[in-house]
């Protein structure tokens, strides 16, 4: 399935729910080295495309979320802000990041449900907390696609969402095969493309995955599943 929307008029709509701390946290996380290059307002954009697959796609907002590699807070912070109710967590392995995003959670009623992890996917997807625990995932620039599928995986309950950023020009069916993805309990759903800028690739989790999954540190990326 492809979808051409949610277009820009929708997207323009979520830009309301982004509290102007967020804009003001990205600016100094820029500084600091922990973003791209990107122009702030187009990566709260980009950010806020997850936030407009996924409520289109579950048709609520969704109880729980977990950002991977969420680095300096995109788009973790956005839905963080979007979704104030649900149980956010802001996974990445940097101490830097994980402190500067403490930082700002902290005293922020918004992220009063929000919690900073700091580790390796690989490990903290065996975590009985975390494992399978959550409604959907969010992937900006995890890795690649198998790698991003392995982690992700272990963390998404069954039935659950993953929405990874994707260049809107490459194969979906090349990079997200539904034999490799079947390996660790996902589906591919379809892409989303949003304000015909960002792209997005949406996984189903159909089946509870595997024991040996995640496998240790390194291995997802050496050895791709796909």
């Amino acid at each position: 399935m492809h979808s051409d929307g949610p277009r820009s008029e929708i997207l323009g709509g979520l830009r309301a729910r982004v509290d102007p701390l967020i804009r003001r946290a990205l600016v100094r996380s820029a500084e600091l080295g922990f973003v791209g290059s990107m122009p702030i307002d187009d990566q709260i954009d980009h950010a806020l495309g997850f936030v407009a697959v996924l409520e289109s796609s579950l048709e609520v907002p969704p109880r729980s979320v977990i950002d991977l590699g969420t680095g300096g807070g995109i788009p973790g912070l956005v839905l963080v802000s979007c979704w104030p109710q649900a149980r956010i967590v802001l996974m990445d392995a940097s101490e830097r990041r994980t402190g500067f995003l403490s930082e700002i959670l902290e005293g922020w009623d918004a992220g009063r449900n929000t919690e900073v992890v700091r580790g390796r996917a690989e490990e903290l997807g065996r975590e009985p907390g975390l494992r399978e625990q959550f409604e959907a995932v969010t992937s900006r620039s995890f890795g690649t696609p198998a790698l991003a599928a392995e982690c992700g995986s272990a963390f998404l309950a069954l039935n659950g969402l993953m929405v990874v950023s994707e260049p809107p020009d490459l194969a979906p069916k090349l990079r997200w095969p539904a034999d490799g993805l079947g390996v660790v309990g996902l589906e591919p759903v379809g892409t989303s493309r949003v304000a015909e800028r960002f792209g997005y690739q949406v996984l189903r989790k159909t089946a509870t995955i595997g024991d040996r999954f995640p496998r240790r540190v390194g291995v997802p990326a050496k050895r791709p599943v796909f």
